[in-house]
Order: C-alpha cells, then sequence, then structure tokens
C-alpha cells in the first residue's frame, strides 16, 4: 500500500517485504471442482494503524468484486499461516524501512549494498534484515552477508542439514532474482575451513569478541494447544458487541446458523470468522474489526492469525475442525462414499489393481499396495514369542491374540515388505507390547526395510482384506492356541461384507436377533446345522462369498435361508424374534478429505507439529518424522537421519495427533510407518510426481 492505495509489486520482489509497510496478496489455485482464492493482507511490525485499516478494507471489497468466495486471512510479520508461507518456496525475507521513509521495491542488479540477514526456520523460512554485527549471530541458525556482488552464507555450528539447504535454496533465489544471476555465493560451515571468506567477513564486521550465543528456539503452539477449539456467536446488542460460547469440541456443523456469524477460537493459535449466508452486510463488513476484538478481549497476541470465511466456501483448515462436514451433493472420486454408524453400506467399486503402478494416485485412492498377489506369512503372539500359524488356518483372527502379518511382494524385481501388526481387542497388555517388539526384530531381518502397520480389530485396512482372499474372519474372543481354556460357544453369529476375493470379510457379532441387518448376509452356526440368512438387499456376489465363509466357520450341513421365511429353529437358536436394522441403508455424503502432511518434532516432550501447505516430495527431509494424514489412515516418514527419540515416539506421536484432533477421531484409524527409500505406493500416489530415485 503506497499512501493508502494499492500498488502492484515487481514479480521479481515477490517474497520481500518491507517491515513499514502493508500489502495484500491475492492467490488464485486450480482444484478438482473450480478454483481456491486466498486472500491475505499483511502487516509490518512497524505499519502505521491507518495503513493496517486500509488493507484490512481492500480484501474486503476484492472479497465482494469475487462474491464471497476467497478465504481471508490477517497475517502478521513473523507469525505468518503455514498457508501463505507455502507460496514462497525459497522463503521470505524482511527488509528494513518502507515506502514512507523512500524505500522502494528496486529493480534487479542493484550492487551497492551491504546486508545481514537471520535465516530461520526448516520447512518455512524466513530471513531478517538485522544489525551488521557479530552480536547478532548465533549458534544455531544461517546468516547471509549480502554485499551486492558476494553473497557470503555462515551456518552456525549447531545447524542441521534442512536449514543450510534451505539457506542455500534463499542464496541462490536472491542470487537469480534480484542480481540476474550475477552474484557469487560462498559458504563457510566451518570457520577454520574458509580463512579466506572469513577474512572478508571481517573486514565488514570487525574482529569478534567473545563467545557466539546460542539459538533461541521458536516459541510455537503444541497439539495441545491447537485441540482446545472454542465457538462463540458474536452479535451486536445496543450498540455493545456480544460474545457468546457455543460449544467446544468436538464441534458439529449444524451448530453454524446461516443467520448469524461466529468466532471460532483454537486455542488462540489461530482466531477463525464464520460468515453465515444470511447474515446481515454490516455483520458480514465487521468480520475483521471483531476478530481483532476479540483477540485484545482475550489478551491474545496482536500477531495472532485471523482467517475470515463465509458460508458454503469454508477452507480444508476450516472443516477439519468439525467432527464431520458435509457438502451438498458431493460424491467421492472413484465412486466411493464414506459411510456412517450401524445402517451404513458401502458400495464396493470393481477396480483394476493392475493399474496401479501405472497410476500411483489409484493405489493411494483405494489404499492399495499392490494386486495382493504376494506371500503371506503368519505368526502368532504365544508366551510373549512369535509361533507361526497353521497355515491352513490362515485368515482367521481371534480377539484373545495378537498376530504378525508378513506380507512380501516383488517390485521391479526386488522384494518389498509390508508387516501387520493386529491387535484383538482382548488381548492383554503383555501382548500387546511383545506384539510391537516382534515387529521391530522381524523388521530388522528384513533389512529395516518393512512397512509396518498397526490394525486395530475391527479396522482392518483395505489390502489385509485383499491378502487372505476371502477367507478373513474375525472371532469375537478365543484364542487359536492348542490349548484353549474356555470351551467354544455352541452358537456363533457372523456377519460377512464383501463382493468378491478382494473385499470380503466375516465378523463375529452377539448371537441375537438385534444383530442381523436386511443389507447383509448372516452366517449362524449351532452344534447341528449351519444357516446361511440372506437379508433382502444383499446381492447375489455377497451370497456366494458368505458360501466361502460358511465353509470356514462351520463343518455342518448349509442351510440357506430368506429373510421373513426363517424356521423356529432360525429364531430359537438366537434366543427368540427382536427387532433389528432393516431400513434401506442411506449414503452420507462426507467431505472428501484434503491429505494433510506435518513435520513431527517431540524434543522437549511437547508435542508440535508443523503444516506443510501444498507438500511435495521436497518436503521431507532426511532428518524428519513426517505425519502424513489422508483420514481413513496416518502414515508415519521416517528419515533416514531422523533421531532415535523422535523416531521411538512417532507412533506414540501419531496416537497423540489422533486423540488431539479437533474432529473427534477415531482411535483405531490404521498407523503406518514407512522408511525413507521403502515407500510403498498408497504413500507415494498422495504425492504429485513422486521420484523413486531422489534419495
Amino acid at each position: 500500500l503506497q499512501n493508502m492505495k494499492m500498488v502492484p509489486v515487481p514479480e521479481k520482489a515477490y517474497g520481500t517485504f518491507f517491515e513499514g509497510d502493508c500489502y495484500v496478496i491475492l492467490h488464485t489455485k486450480r482444484t478438482s471442482h473450480g478454483s481456491a482464492v486466498d486472500l491475505h493482507y499483511w502487516i509490518g511490525k512497524d505499519s502505521s494503524q491507518d495503513e493496517q485499516g486500509a488493507a484490512a478494507m481492500y480484501v474486503t471489497q476484492l472479497d465482494n468484486v469475487l462474491r464471497g468466495n476467497p478465504v481471508q486471512h490477517r497475517e502478521v510479520q513473523g507469525h505468518e499461516s503455514e498457508t501463505f508461507q507455502s507460496y514462497f518456496r525459497n522463503g521470505i525475507i524482511y527488509k528494513k524501512g518502507g515506502v514512507a521513509s523512500g524505500f522502494k521495491h528496486v529493480e534487479t542488479n542493484m550492487y551497492n549494498i551491504k546486508r545481514l540477514l537471520h535465516v530461520k526456520g526448516k520447512k518455512h523460512v524466513s530471513a531478517t534484515e538485522v544489525a551488521l554485527s557479530w552480536d547478532s549471530f548465533n549458534k544455531g541458525d544461517v546468516f547471509l552477508l549480502d554485499l551486492g556482488k558476494v553473497l557470503i552464507q555462515w551456518n552456525g555450528p549447531n545447524c542441521n542439514i534442512a536449514e543450510k539447504s534451505r539457506g542455500l535454496a534463499l542464496a541462490r533465489s536472491i542470487r537469480d532474482g534480484e542480481r540476474g544471476g550475477r552474484a557469487q555465493i560462498g559458504i563457510i560451515d566451518s570457520e577454520k575451513d574458509s580463512p579466506d571468506l572469513m577474512q572478508i567477513m571481517k573486514m565488514v564486521l570487525g574482529e569478534r569478541r567473545g563467545e557466539l550465543r546460542d539459538a533461541i528456539p521458536d516459541a510455537k503452539a503444541d497439539e495441545l494447544q491447537k485441540a482446545n477449539v472454542r465457538l462463540y456467536h458474536v452479535y451486536e446488542k445496543d450498540n455493545d458487541l456480544v460474545v457468546q460460547e457455543v460449544a467446544t469440541r468436538p464441534l458439529t456443523q449444524d451448530l453454524l446458523q446461516h443467520e448469524d456469524c461466529y468466532i471460532l477460537d483454537q486455542g488462540g493459535f489461530k482466531i477463525y470468522v464464520w460468515r453465515g449466508k444470511a447474515s446481515s452486510p454490516e455483520e458480514k463488513k465487521a468480520a475483521f474489526t471483531r476478530a481483532v476484538g476479540f483477540i485484545q478481549a482475550k489478551g491474545y497476541p496482536s500477531s495472532t492469525n485471523v482467517e475470515v470465511i463465509n458460508d458454503g466456501a469454508e477452507s480444508a483448515m476450516f472443516k477439519q475442525l468439525f467432527q464431520r462436514w458435509t457438502e451438498k451433493d458431493e460424491t467421492q472420486g472413484l465412486g466411493k462414499v464414506y459411510t456412517t454408524g450401524k445402517i451404513a453400506k458401502v458400495e464396493q467399486v470393481k477396480f483394476d489393481t493392475t493399474q496401479l503402478h501405472a497410476r500411483p494416485e489409484l493405489a493411494a485412492e483405494q489404499r492399495m499396495v499392490d494386486d495382493a498377489s504376494g506371500e503371506v506369512e503368519v505368526w502368532r503372539i504365544e508366551d510373549l514369542q512369535m509361533q507361526p500359524v497353521n497355515p491352513k488356518t490362515y485368515g482367521q483372527f481371534y480377539g484373545g491374540d495378537c498376530y504378525l502379518v508378513l506380507y512380501t511382494y516383488l517390485r521391479s524385481g526386488r522384494p518389498h515388505y509390508v508387516l501387520y501388526m493386529w491387535q484383538g481387542r482382548h488381548a492383554s497388555v503383555d501382548e500387546i507390547t511383545a506384539c510391537a517388539l516382534n515387529a521391530i526384530e522381524l523388521d530388522k531381518k528384513h533389512g529395516d526395510e518393512a512397512v509396518q502397520v498397526r490394525v486395530t480389530m475391527g479396522k482392518e485396512p483395505a489390502h489385509f482384506l485383499a491378502i487372505f482372499k476371502g477367507k478373513l474372519v474375525i472371532y469375537e474372543g478365543g484364542t487359536s492356541r492348542a490349548q484353549k481354556s474356555t470351551p467354544e460357544p455352541a452358537i456363533r453369529l457372523f456377519q460377512v461384507r464383501g463382493t468378491d476375493e478382494m473385499n470380503t470379510k466375516a465378523t463375529e457379532v452377539p448371537a441375537r436377533a438385534s444383530s442381523l441387518n436386511s443389507n447383509d448376509v448372516f452366517v449362524l452356526t449351532t452344534s447341528q446345522v449351519c444357516y446361511l440368512w440372506c437379508g433382502k438387499g444383499c446381492s447375489g456376489d455377497e451370497r456366494e462369498m458368505a458360501k466361502m465363509v460358511a465353509d470356514i466357520v462351520s463343518k455342518r450341513d448349509k442351510h440357506t435361508i430368506l429373510e421373513g421365511q426363517e424356521p423356529a429353529e432360525f429364531w430359537e437358536a438366537l434366543g427368540g424374534k427382536a427387532p433389528y436394522a432393516s431400513e434401506k441403508r442411506f449414503q452420507e455424503q462426507i467431505t472428501h478429505y484434503q491429505p494433510r502432511l506435518f513435520e513431527c518434532s517431540n524434543q522437549t516432550g511437547r508435542f508440535i507439529m508443523t503444516e506443510v501447505v501444498g507438500f511435495c516430495q521436497e518436503d521431507l527431509d532426511e532428518d524428519d518424522v513426517m505425519l502424513l494424514d489422508t483420514w481413513e489412515e496416518i502414515f508415519l516418514w521416517i528419515g533416514k537421519a531422523s533421531n532415535t527419540y523422535e523416531k521411538n515416539e512417532a507412533i506414540a506421536s501419531a496416537k497423540e495427533y489422533l486423540k488431539n484432533h479437533p474432529a473427534g477421531r477415531d482411535l483405531a484409524t490404521p498407523i503406518i510407518l514407512v522408511k525413507q527409500g521403502y515407500e510403498p505406493l498408497n504413500f507415494t500416489g498422495w504425492f504429485n510426481a513422486w521420484d523413486p530415485y531422489k534419495w
């Protein structure tokens, strides 16, 4: 903003901000259904109140011109949102001064420059102009001494690889952007090995006296803080602003009434203002002023991030703070529909598994590593050791046990491994722990290359069903050991779901009439006979799969009975007739979830996650532990050089993430451990243009 007017910034200067100014940023991105528009106004730390007010006003006007589609953001220097930072891949540079003091965004090829930039951050880089003095330095960060024709990158002795490489990317972007490629870059990684460059630094900064300071770690919001979401209704009463708390987590979508405006406070980490379609124009206009007023009233720092959202054009970040977010008339990609609750039927989609290699995004969408034609080995945990399971009984899992399932498949001629840890609902804590420890041992035997998947009983992922070829049977309790402590029940009932060998699973349910459901096939076994009960809503394919299951769970004669034509003995075995779910299954549409990537750090005993918006393979650094959340599964990517503590805490961190997730997530969501260099297709498919040879 210059003299309260908007003046375009030359493209070469994108990413450079004067601390004395305010800026407006418009960002448009093509999406699968149209485009996503974001509007930001950025406040420099030395900008005037008038300019800040004008910037907010321009954003509101632009929003009107764009018919209320954009998501609007208030950004404060040094506290920018992850979305904002994602636009400037090489980093953000803060320059001293501003328009008022005669500074302009200069064109390229300026060489009479002398400045020192303090570079911070690993995933999101920023460089701040600091005093030309050794006092500005510390041991843990990267500093760039910019002398126009020469750029010297000085790496603190405690910097990690990622910080050094991000520093270099920034130095190169200054050279190529501002200097037209005509500048030399020198790097000091250890002072004693770079006497010539140190000589130049001493000429500019003088001799160094005394020790360097330690780096100050950034204060970041941890996951517990972000999970504390509260919704407030905001309205005017007799010229006073009234803020009334409506709900805490988990929030549901129906709390948002179209006639009103709301503030959603995410633990003081970020403030969202939601503007209902039918709220008054005055209310809509006042959104930012109200948010800033709210921040002051709560005593939050003035740098708190604000996002203003319009009814019907909500951002992915906002939607995921709610337990469920449903869009009008939205179907899933590949004909897949999320369903909920007891009367939910997933329409199974036939898809061609031979396409997985050519189209990794399909592998990700269908959550399949391959076509399930590899080798399967199964062990049971017995006396805390691995006991091989008889291959004849592969696919039968008992709720009182824990199992390890090793799946081996070939990809470009060499073996790859997936190791499933299946935890029974009634297994002891010791067995669950032993299962995890044995998994680590088994992984070591295979060169630490296995992808480890934690599977909770009843939440088996798609690929797990496929590798047992329609023979997956889950018994509620008991054990598959030879010496069984309790006798098997005489009467058992199994619910069978699936249409072919790739997607079928039979689950034991209580042997009572109320367990039945008209949409499925059930297998009832007694000491004399085995019934196949076919609900009105089941298909021929489902009946065929149930026959296969019946042969596994019972050696008795099989009787097929149709719903409504049951013999008296059938009801007797179930302890009498009772009402059961019989309505045609409805399909509830739930928004397609945008996958999200986070850098995890557990250094300080506080669990901190930094989101990388618009992620790509480049964002996976070898000293990282990264978490990829695809809603139905959580992947943990372990870099080769990540530290042992974070590596060992990774699973705990993922559980913590699910537990604290504002949307009230299912704690049994599969957690998948992936190691750098051994990524399976269902992981790489979430990334655009994955390069298998990068590392």
